[in-house]
C-alpha cells in the first residue's frame, strides 16, 4: 500500500432516477431512493476517497457495511454521499460514511473495504469456474 492514511474522503453527488428506487429494486414498493441504491453511492464514495492512493495492482473490495437509511427522497432530488477514511488496520481500511438529500441526512454507515492484490484476486474468482 502506498499512500493510505486517514482523513482521505471524497463525496459524490447523483440525481435519483426511476432506476434508483425501492420499486425497481424489489426493496419496498415505494418511488423513492432504493436502500440499495444508497449503499452502492456510499461504496462508490469510499472508493473514490482512494483514487490515486493505491499502489499499482492493487485494488479494493467491499467487505461490511452497516448502514442506517433515515429518510426518504424523492425521484429527482439531488443526493451526495461523503465518505471518509478512519482508520488504516493492515488491509482493512475502515470508513464513515454520510448521505444527504437536498433537504437532510437521509443515511450513515460504517463501512470496510479491503486492499487486494487485483491478479490474484481475479484468478482466485476464475478459478471457481473450474470446479
Amino acid at each position: 500500500m502506498s499512500e493510505l492514511s486517514p482523513g482521505l474522503s471524497a463525496e459524490l453527488e447523483h440525481t435519483v432516477t426511476d432506476a434508483d428506487t425501492a420499486s425497481r429494486w424489489g426493496s419496498g414498493g415505494l418511488p423513492v431512493f432504493s436502500t440499495p441504491a444508497l449503499v452502492g453511492l456510499m461504496e462508490s464514495a469510499a472508493v473514490a476517497a482512494l483514487s490515486g492512493h493505491l499502489s499499482p495492482g492493487q485494488t479494493t473490495v467491499g467487505g461490511h457495511i452497516d448502514v442506517r437509511h433515515l429518510a426518504a427522497t424523492p425521484v429527482g432530488m439531488q443526493v451526495r454521499a461523503r465518505a471518509e477514511l478512519t482508520a488504516v488496520e493492515g488491509r482493512k481500511l475502515v470508513f464513515k460514511v454520510q448521505a444527504w438529500d437536498e433537504v437532510e441526512l437521509i443515511g450513515e454507515a460504517d463501512h470496510d473495504r479491503f486492499v487486494i492484490d487485483e491478479a490474484k484476486f481475479v484468478a482466485k474468482v476464475a478459478a471457481k469456474n473450474q470446479r
